[in-house]
């Protein structure tokens, strides 16, 4: 995998870098439980995003139903505290979707978000196994301010709304790409292989994500991509009071 030029389109994206400060307190090993555990939490919510986004635009009830069990073994774990954690046979969906037929990119939705899907949920067996390995309990963690900050810029009506989603949900991949990045020479080896291996398909989902809302928006993206590029910067350059895998600046 050649790294840097997986990661210039990424870094292009982005208006800025992630601060070495971040880096510098995400490299702690005090915290190094809080980084697994949210990651693992953005994982599944990378899925759930996903999966409401083909529920809500793509396909019929008897789909969504089966999007809702697909996940439903995940989310008992983690909310509910129900399950072993081992979710091998929870991997893949159950039946073909069925995309509404007035929804004109359907099918591509579809095939892209059940590919993101698959694939976070992988990452997040991933991430409980190597907690597990090392003793790391999968503990309670306020979200961080970072993809509600986003979401809040999305606008109302249809298909803006749509649209803007798709364009805060490339953000969240691009930088989760970065951080990545960022951070798996600072690891030890078994962590530093998992983060590179990451690299690919995060990378992919931001494309993925930005391809989409070119094609749903009813007008150009360059206006909208640029005011979540600012306000993604602002939130990952301003001061934060908890350390999460997307925070800003911490402050004590």
């Amino acid at each position: 995998m050649n790294i840097s030029e997986l990661l210039s389109p990424i870094n292009s994206f982005l208006r800025c870098e992630t601060p070495q400060s971040w880096i510098d307190e995400a490299i702690k090993a005090e915290n190094l439980p809080i980084l697994l555990v949210d990651h693992a939490n953005c994982e599944l919510k990378a899925a759930q995003t996903a999966m409401l986004l083909l529920r809500r635009y793509a396909v019929d009830k008897e789909s969504g139903d089966a999007l809702l069990a697909w996940l439903k073994p995940f989310e008992d774990f983690v909310y509910r505290k129900v399950g072993d954690g081992n979710f091998k046979d929870h991997v893949n969906l159950s039946k073909k979707l069925i995309s509404k037929s007035n929804f004109a990119h359907g099918d591509e939705l579809i095939n892209k978000m059940v590919m993101l899907i698959k694939e976070e949920l992988h990452h997040f067996q991933q991430v409980w196994d190597i907690m597990q390995s090392r003793g790391i309990e999968y503990s309670n963690l306020t979200a961080s301010r970072y993809a509600r900050g986003m979401m809040k810029g999305v606008r109302t009506h249809e298909p803006a709304k749509l649209t803007d989603t798709l364009i805060c949900g490339a953000f969240i991949e691009a930088r989760s790409c970065e951080r990545f990045a960022k951070l798996a020479p600072f690891l030890d080896a078994e962590l530093e292989t998992f983060y590179i291996s990451l690299l690919r398909s995060e990378a992919r989902h931001f494309q993925d994500y930005l391809s989409l809302a070119d094609k749903i928006s009813l007008q150009g993206i360059e206006q909208r991509v640029e005011w979540f590029k600012q306000k993604e910067a602002e939130l990952i350059l301003s001061d934060d009071s908890e350390f999460r895998f997307h925070s800003g600046v911490l402050v004590a």
